[in-house]
């Protein structure tokens, strides 16, 4: 148990450090057991600090080998040294400190600062791992130029990167080499990266819109090279992409990244060298699925989008941190859609946000996407701030319009270039490119919680007239429980009995702009005159604000939209609202028995959807499938029981295909794809519609379909159809599933990204023997909890793709992840207060499983000596 205070850190007591360091040069020496750095400050005071104010230098983990300002060497009441840092008593107003320092890599398993790995060094910065490598002011507000010279022995590392331009390299005595680096751009130490080692690469150019050419390289562990293909092309389509969109050119003569096998996160946007954990590289049809690829496609851009947003434009403090992931996830979204399909992009973007986000914004751990305080910054890498504030910017998008967007982003990079912004810099862009005043819009970034909004609406034939009554509630949140309202731009249509789009002549009572609504009070009354039929109202197109709507539409009007609303996002929404409006009751204690008529109107309006010329066979994947447990549970709300919710979702399921049976085994069987595989768009939508409809089929629970999934599984030609029947398998027939597992296992799980599948598959199989199966999982040789893949493979499967197993009523299932969280946190209490994230909706379940959780909190509450990220993250998940 930690006894100690936590200290917490607040946005308001921010203040500019009374150093600079523009200027730092480093020389790095590569040794199996010892690294050895040796760095040279080029501090300045700025103007205003007290003259002689004390320069406190973070530091952890180093051994102090000598100090010097100058040819000085520094002795005993010049300096003062601790486990946080390095303290200069009374320093000049200029001047070069030089420290040499030695850290131990290969002891280092937080991976986090210079860490050693599968034989090779590797560094992760971000947000506090630069002090782990040697003494700084380790803040993204103090920016230095940095000058690398990398030192090694050529058979341990014949490949030296860091960060910039390389300026030079060559050899040394006793078979050691040296290769130098230099960054021109100012950047914050967490942007520093270096990577030493044995490393294969595929390599390509890219001429930039003004003809400079850039050598791209994309290195991985030995054998590996050339399953960096297809995260070569995506990389060059990046590249295209943001020059034409945004108008950012790379700026550097070399662009680098590295997959490497052991990575706390999915990758690092390092200046001039992102560093990747390699799921999110690797892929061949034989160990990736389509979801891969497009993760791959994905994050390879986010990363290289970080380049403007992120390191030209960095963040002042990390309260800022939404301002580069925000802005930047906004942009990896837009970049997907203009590569994929819009409509299926969306909809997939705010299934993972409401399946994440928004059980963050209603429970114990809810904050806005710019926090005032916190007490670990590795705790706030959230889907709030990434995912939420991609949101907020696409609000700023909705409601300016796109072309005052792009010249407030145009804005935003030219005065800001090469500086650490906050919020209130990058709002005041849009601010003064649009003279609107976006102050309350501001409450996005600033106001934790979303809006709950109910809607009524009348019509009078008579005067033509429609009259929509829109209301806002923000609900309290752990310490704040006043709340302002918020902008809401309301995308909206008025659907007619044929799907048109109906007109009016003239509105009044609030800010109406064609098709957007913009709702900036409590509650609105509007009135659309000369509406020539009565309407069913479509609100909330595009999912244009992030919020929850509390007024269930009747049957009819969701079924009516299903089928002619002229915005896809809402086509799909409807149904996933009808269904969960029928279902959900049902799914609480004592509830009703389930509304069977009702559903059958569904599979009706669902069989149109699927017969629909007008839709993509992706939309039509999505459309089939049916709301998930996340869905239910958050509906229900309180007193959740998992098994009751399972039970009556797989009813449901079954309903429902049992109505479209025939149309299924037609889909199924008629969906061909050609002979030779591509991970493109096309593709995947009719793979993913084949594979829906054998998995909903499988929810018959009918013999003849199972051999079906068994033969998909065999005839499969690419891991996208062969894992896509496995999942089938172990939903529906754990028996059968193991068969098919140790298969699997046998014949495709050499490589550790598809060892890693066959691990949460294995995971997510709910009957009597999962939690023996996850300790033989464990015990497998090729496990380790050190290794951040495997953890989130095996146990991120557990507690978010098995429910009913991981919320035991026995409780069972909250004991093993407290005991595995705890062990984790002896050695990487990043991870350790990630996974504790599984118990945030604790609150929420019935009685005796809420004991059993809370108990288990208590237990990790009470360790010995639990690192100060666990620590947060187990008492606000208690107090919240």
């Amino acid at each position: 148990m930690r006894s100690e205070e936590q200290k917490i850190i607040y946005l308001q007591d921010y203040k500019p450090s009374d150093y600079l360091i523009p200027k730092t040069e480093m020389w790095v020496d590569f040794t199996p057991d010892r690294t050895r750095i040796t760095t040279d400050l080029y501090v300045e005071r700025q103007d205003g600090a007290e003259e002689g104010a004390p320069l406190e230098l973070d530091g952890e983990q180093l051994e102090l080998v000598s100090i010097a300002i100058g040819d000085e060497v520094l002795g005993a009441g010049q300096y003062e040294l601790s486990e946080s840092g390095l303290k200069l008593l009374d320093p000049p107003k200029s001047f070069v400190l030089s420290t040499v320092v030695d850290v131990e890599p290969e002891k280092n398993k937080s991976l986090e600062g210079l860490y050693r790995s599968s034989g090779n060094w590797c560094t992760q910065c971000e947000a506090e791992g630069f002090r782990r490598i040697t003494y700084f002011l380790d803040r993204p507000d103090v920016m230095s130029v940095f000058t690398v010279k990398m030192v090694a022995d050529k058979d341990l590392a014949p490949v030296l990167l860091s960060n910039g331009n390389p300026v030079d390299s060559g050899e040394m005595s006793n078979n050691r080499h040296f290769a130098e680096w230099h960054d021109p751009h100012p950047k914050p130490s967490y942007l520093f990266a270096m990577v030493a080692g044995k490393l294969d690469k595929i390599s390509e150019n890219f001429t930039t819109k003004s003809g400079k050419k850039v050598d791209l390289n994309i290195y991985a562990e030995p054998g590996k090279a050339e399953l960096c293909r297809y995260a070569m092309d995506a990389l060059i389509r990046s590249m295209k992409w943001d020059e034409e969109r945004f108008g950012c050119e790379y700026d550097l003569d070399v662009f680098n990244i590295v997959a490497v096998s052991d990575f706390n996160a999915g990758a690092m946007e390092n200046k001039g060298l992102n560093i990747f954990n390699d799921k999110y590289v690797l892929a061949d049809p034989a160990t990736a699925t389509d979801q891969d690829y497009a993760l791959i496609e994905r994050i390879i851009a986010h990363e290289y989008f970080h380049n403007y947003t992120g390191n030209r434009v960095t963040c002042r403090d990390w309260f800022q941190l939404c301002l580069k992931e925000g802005l930047t996830v906004f942009r990896d979204q837009e970049f997907s859609s203009d590569e994929r399909f819009r409509d299926v992009e969306r909809i997939d973007d705010v299934k993972g946000l409401r399946q994440s986000q928004f059980i963050e914004d209603s429970g114990p751990l809810a904050h806005p996407p710019r926090p005032s305080q916190y007490e670990q910054i590795d705790n706030f890498y959230t889907t709030t701030v990434y995912e939420k504030g991609a949101e907020v910017v696409r609000m700023l998008m909705t409601l300016l319009g796109k072309e005052t967007f792009h010249k407030g982003v145009d804005l935003y990079l030219d005065r800001h270039d090469g500086e650490a912004a906050t919020i209130e810099q990058f709002v005041k862009c849009f601010e003064d490119v649009s003279k609107r005043d976006l102050s309350q819009f501001q409450k996005w970034y600033t106001q934790a919680g979303r809006p709950q909004v109910s809607y009524s609406t009348a019509y009078d034939a008579e005067s033509k007239q429609f009259t929509l009554k829109l209301s806002q509630e923000v609900p309290a949140t752990p310490g704040d429980s006043e709340k302002s309202p918020m902008v809401l731009p309301i995308k909206f249509g008025l659907v007619s009995n044929n799907g048109d789009d109906l007109g009016w002549d003239s509105v009044e009572g609030a800010e109406v702009n064609d098709d957007l609504i913009v709702l900036d009070k409590e509650e609105a009354t509007i009135v659309f005159h000369g509406v020539s039929s009565a309407p069913v109202v479509s609100l909330f197109r595009e999912f244009s604000a992030p919020v929850t709507v509390q007024t269930q539409a009747t049957l009819e009007e969701d079924l009516h939209r299903a089928r002619l609303d002229g915005d896809p996002f809402n086509r799909w929404e409807s149904l996933q609202s009808a269904v969960l409006n029928i279902v959900s009751p049902s799914m609480a204690l004592d509830g009703p028995e389930l509304d069977v008529d009702n559903l059958e109107q569904v599979a009706v309006a669902l069989s149109q959807t699927l017969d629909s010329q007008d839709m993509s066979p992706s939309f039509k994947a999505l459309s089939l499938r049916l709301p998930g447990y996340q869905d239910y549970a958050q509906r229900v709300g309180v007193n959740i029981d998992p098994d009751r919710i399972k039970r009556i979702k797989h009813e449901v399921d079954r309903l429902v295909a049992d109505k479209l049976r025939g149309q299924l085994v037609t889909l199924y069987s008629s969906l061909h794809l050609p002979d030779t595989y591509e991970p493109d768009a096309t593709q995947s939508g009719l793979r993913s519609l084949r594979n829906q409809s054998l998995a909903m089929l499988a929810t018959l629970y009918d013999k003849q379909i199972f051999e079906m999934v068994d033969a998909h599984y065999r005839d499969a030609q690419n891991m996208t159809d062969r894992q896509a029947a496995l999942s089938i398998m172990c939903a529906n027939a754990p028996a059968q599933a193991e068969a098919l597992l140790d298969h699997f296992k046998e014949n495709y799980a050499d490589p550790m990204t598809v060892f890693d599948k066959w691990l949460s598959l294995s995971a997510s199989i709910d009957d009597d023997r999962t939690l023996d199966r996850i300790q033989s999982l464990m015990a497998d040789e090729r496990f380790s909890l050190e290794t951040p893949n495997r953890v989130y493979a095996l146990f991120g499967s557990f507690t978010q793709g098995n429910p009913t197993q991981f919320a035991r009523e026995d409780g069972a299932g909250f004991d093993l992840i407290a005991d595995i969280i705890m062990q984790i946190d002896k050695f990487n209490p990043q991870v350790a207060g990630r996974f504790a994230v599984a118990f945030r909706v604790w609150k929420n379940y019935e009685s005796k499983r809420r004991e059993a959780a809370h108990t288990a909190l208590e237990r990790i509450k009470q360790a010995e000596n639990i690192s100060p990220n666990l620590s947060e993250m187990v008492n606000k998940t208690l107090e919240g």
